[in-house]
């Protein structure tokens, strides 16, 4: 399932709290989107369709819900992002990035971190 970066936007939004009206949700987004709610509602549509969230019936408004975890939309996205560029490997997208941006002693540290745990698993 694809989710355009302004869907995603909602689902982070769901993801934090839910469920929630369109309102609400607009609320939520209004700091960092300068969204009205029309479009919003839109975007939750998209989602609906795709069924990524679920909506319902409470009055005479909805309230929306995600139906993809999280991490299982972040497990997904990034296999995408490492298949397309970089053929599914790990190394050279680690390689990129420390080449082209100077990584910070907390990554490094964490990357450490990850391989000892990957070492110390076998």
């Amino acid at each position: 399932m694809r989710i355009s970066t302004a869907e995603s936007e909602i689902m982070k939004v769901l993801w934090a709290k839910s469920p929630m009206t369109a309102e609400e949700i607009a609320v939520a987004l209004a700091d960092d989107q300068d969204w009205a709610e029309g479009t919003v509602k839109a975007l939750l549509n998209r989602l609906l369709k795709k069924n990524a969230i679920a909506a319902e019936k409470d009055g005479r408004r909805f309230l929306y819900r995600p139906m993809v975890a999280q991490g299982d939309y972040v497990h997904a996205e990034s296999k995408g992002l490492l298949d397309r560029l970089f053929d599914g490997r790990l190394a050279p997208l680690v390689s990129h990035f420390s080449q082209r941006e100077r990584l910070s002693d907390e990554d490094v540290a964490e990357l450490r971190r990850i391989l000892k745990a990957h070492d110390d698993g076998r």
